[in-house]
């Protein structure tokens, strides 16, 4: 397993992440006895990254990874750290503190935990907000960094971040403007604008660096829908336990059409770069050195094993990366 430093906090995450949410769906639909297993098989293969939240299965995946968790040890659980994440409903936009403490504590309950490592602000970002959107505008961001400060001087949360999905310019305006210690950012085969440069009629939403300006920042990276919710395996089937539908996030409007669109990497199996498009989509994320950990969901056990041998793989040719 590669370890990465995340931002200046001082921690060290896995370069794969273990995705606890609902498009893999394990956390949340999985019968227990494998989430078990697939977890103690993740801390073995050298995962140390479990991300969750309140609104995975309306905190079904916090209650399992915490049972998990707790079932597994302290001692096992010694390296692990664990995020989740808050989002806020349109009226609490007004009492923005008071609603972000009682998510959190309702997260820490759910996990048995008396502390999280990471909270993570899970609205979208944008420059106005209006009384029927919960889109945070900087303002908002500021209350919100000073309820996380908050939390964290009373031994509730380590560090604290944003998602970053919204709109682009108040994203960058969200990460000069600072005050947290990461971002989540979707960065993918299918999207990478957010870390690699794309040409002026690219179809998609251009992210424009998004991740580079965050890492010379001193914020630590994690990059979501790095198989762009399955679509980058290349096939339309889902898991039994994964989410029956998908929406894409930053790539074409229908699922679909993104399950084609990965087709395009095809020259890498067949000149023997990688195994599958699932290998090209994971080591494509970890090959960019300001990811400090890629964050993959998992249906399953294998699913899982797969993973950890492709990111043990490592980075991608420089000559591979300059053609895609």
């Amino acid at each position: 397993m590669l370890y990465r430093p995340f931002g200046s906090t001082g921690l060290t995450l896995s370069a794969l992440g273990f995705g606890c949410g609902s498009i893999g769906g394990l956390m949340v639909r999985g019968a227990y006895p494998d989430m078990r297993k697939t977890v103690a098989r993740a801390i073995e293969l050298g995962v140390t990254y479990f991300d969750t939240a309140s609104m995975y299965g309306v905190g079904q995946s916090e209650v399992n990874l915490g049972a998990v968790l707790r079932e597994l040890g302290q001692e096992t659980n010694a390296d692990i750290i664990v995020g989740t994440k808050v989002r806020l409903k349109t009226d609490e936009m007004t009492h923005i503190e008071r609603a972000i403490t009682t998510s959190v504590e309702a997260s820490l309950r759910r996990l048995g935990r008396e502390s999280v490592d990471l909270i993570q602000y899970h609205n979208r970002i944008g420059p106005n907000r209006t009384a029927a959107d919960p889109e945070a505008n900087l303002d908002d961001l500021a209350r919100i960094v000073q309820t996380f400060a908050k939390l964290q001087k009373a031994g509730k949360v380590r560090f604290w971040g944003i998602t970053a999905l919204g709109e682009t310019d108040a994203l960058h305006a969200a990460v000069e403007q600072g005050g947290f210690h990461s971002i989540q950012s979707a960065f993918n085969l299918l999207n990478p604008s957010a870390a690699r440069p794309v040409a002026a009629d690219f179809p998609y939403q251009n992210y424009d660096g998004l991740i580079n300006r965050a890492a010379a920042r001193g914020m630590g990276v994690i990059a979501i829908r790095v198989l762009a919710g399955g679509a980058l395996s290349g096939a339309s089937a889902r898991h039994p336990v994964a989410a029956p539908s998908v929406n894409p996030i930053a790539s074409a409007p229908t699922y679909e059409t993104d399950v084609q669109q990965a087709h395009a990497f095809q020259f890498l199996i067949d000149e023997g770069v990688v195994e599958n498009l699932v290998e090209a989509a994971i080591r494509f994320v970890i090959s960019h050195e300001a990811v400090s950990t890629a964050l993959v969901g998992t249906s399953n056990l294998e699913q899982l094993e797969l993973a950890a041998t492709y990111a043990g793989r490592g980075t991608l040719p420089e000559e591979v990366l300059g053609r895609l």
